[in-house]
């Protein structure tokens, strides 16, 4: 089982990257409680928002707004767990998240390459993504193997099994992808149960990592909520991934940003964790700033480093395991 070097320790001194003080990761949630509970998000899937309101949220059937109390969010962040494995083939290169333990993958998902042999740039294939992950095999430096690339040259309707078969046959490490919704993460699960030999053993090594998004601002879609509760039913591991873009579709402040996202993924802890209460869950989020000029999303911006190291900070708040990309 891979256990990564923890963060902030030197043989000399630390060298955290601290963006927020403690007083002010108090603000940001306080203020994302606010949110939550005065403003509330609009949830798409008519199974979520039932959910919502069975647990004692205030709901509007008309605008599918949900306002959820304090309590809740406290509960919710209670039962998360705050060490996960994330399974692999080799249980020798299982991932534990734990802490402030740190390790690297690959960023997704890209639909474009540039082929080795031409030069020419092209839509990545089921091929482009199989020889990814053997070289995501090969690399120490990366602990987990997400899907960088998609399958384009496949059916799309079942594109994602495509990208799962090409991730769990070239790499024995934990594999990661989004599944495209609650029916697709199934699928991909009942493929976990053959490659390890049945579903019994994917509790204890599950061998996917499944990724979602709701939509900035507060917006918790209908793949967003299947995958979700799919992921609690089944005791997947999850990243509910938020991709706030400050100036664009959230407050142009680094702070408003942060609040906006952190509610967020505050609302989507507290759906799974009404499913399955202590089923893994991961904070993760690809946040930046808008580009004025291009109108374009700044991946690999300054900002998106400061986003990422606040959605660090504010995880380790909850004590859950956090996940941060594009920096």
């Amino acid at each position: 089982m891979n256990r990564a070097i923890s963060s902030g320790k030197h043989r000399l001194e630390g060298c955290e990257f601290k963006v927020l003080s403690d007083d002010e990761i108090m603000d940001l949630h306080r203020a994302s409680l606010e949110i939550l509970e005065k403003t509330g998000v609009y949830v798409e899937d008519e199974a979520a928002f039932d959910l919502f309101h069975d647990i004692g949220c205030r709901v509007d059937k008309d605008t599918k707004n949900v306002k959820i109390p304090h309590y809740l969010v406290e509960k919710a962040t209670r039962t998360a767990p705050s060490r996960i494995t994330l399974g692999a083939r080799n249980q020798n290169k299982s991932y534990v998240m734990e802490g402030k333990r740190v390790t690297f993958t690959s960023f997704g998902e890209g639909v474009s390459v540039v082929d080795v042999n031409t030069g020419e740039i092209r839509d990545s294939t089921k091929a482009d993504l199989a020889a990814g992950a053997r070289l995501m095999d090969t690399l120490d430096a990366y602990g987990v193997c997400h899907r960088p690339i998609s399958s384009l040259d496949v059916d799309p309707i079942a594109y994602t099994l495509h990208n799962y078969e090409a991730l769990i046959n070239n790499t024995d490490k934990p594999v990661s992808l989004g599944p495209g919704d609650g029916k697709g993460l199934e699928k991909i699960y009942e493929m976990a149960a053959i490659v390890a030999g049945g579903k019994e053993t994917l509790t204890d090594n599950p061998l996917i990592c499944a990724s979602t998004c709701p939509v900035t601002p507060l917006r918790l879609v209908k793949h967003c909520c299947e995958i979700g509760m799919k992921a609690a039913e089944l005791s997947v591991p999850v990243r509910f991934t938020t991709m706030a873009l400050a100036g664009g579709t959230s407050p142009i402040t680094l702070a408003g940003t942060q609040v906006v996202q952190n509610a967020e993924f505050l609302a989507c802890v507290v759906m799974h964790q009404a499913v399955r209460p202590g089923a893994p869950v991961i904070c993760s989020s690809s946040t930046t700033s808008m580009d004025m000029k291009k109108c374009d999303a700044a991946v690999g911006s300054p900002e998106m480093a400061l986003f990422a190291a606040m959605n660090a900070q504010m995880a380790q708040f909850y004590g859950i395991p956090s996940w941060s990309g594009g920096t």
